[in-house]
């Protein structure tokens, strides 16, 4: 049994490993999406839980999984190369959805505080009133006297 900081370590490792071989070492334009959201080693340090999100809707979620899966011992000789263990773990690959879940999330915040508005009688604070202060740029045209004026100082 391994201690806490050790697999902690190995954690980050493989974790790391994984996210290179995904990024550099697979050319498979399944994977082009995918990242490694954590890993979880058993104590026995014989199963490495992978956790994965996937930009993209849910065919590309299931591509992505298929790929993982084909690649799953590719992936794991890449991660004994850098381990040294006895043995190399048994990669498990499992889907995060806690980035869709915090979208889903915020959407249901950000309509909630627009109905708050509307209840309260405010103005939606989507869209900035302009100031004075932050006008844009002078426009060619207003600048063109000083520029006439400086050719005919030139000329003379």
């Amino acid at each position: 049994m391994a201690s806490e900081r050790t697999i902690q370590r190995i954690q980050a490792q493989i974790q790391r490993r994984i996210a290179h071989c995904l990024q550099f070492e697979l050319a498979d334009p399944r994977g082009a999406f995918v990242t490694v959201v954590r890993v979880e080693l058993n104590n026995d340090l014989s199963v490495a839980k992978v956790f994965y999100s996937v930009l993209g809707d849910d065919a590309d979620k299931s591509k992505s999984s298929q790929m993982l899966e084909h690649a799953n011992g590719f992936i794991r000789r890449q991660v004994a190369s850098i381990l040294r263990t006895k043995t190399v773990p048994v990669l498990k690959w499992i889907f995060d959805d806690t980035v869709a879940d915090a979208e889903r999330l915020e959407a249901l915040f950000e309509e909630t505080r627009r109905k708050d508005a509307v209840i309260r009688g405010e103005e939606s604070e989507d869209v900035p009133a302009e100031s004075p202060a932050e006008s844009p740029a002078e426009s060619p045209a207003e600048s063109a006297p000083e520029d006439a004026s400086t050719t005919s100082d030139e000329e003379e």
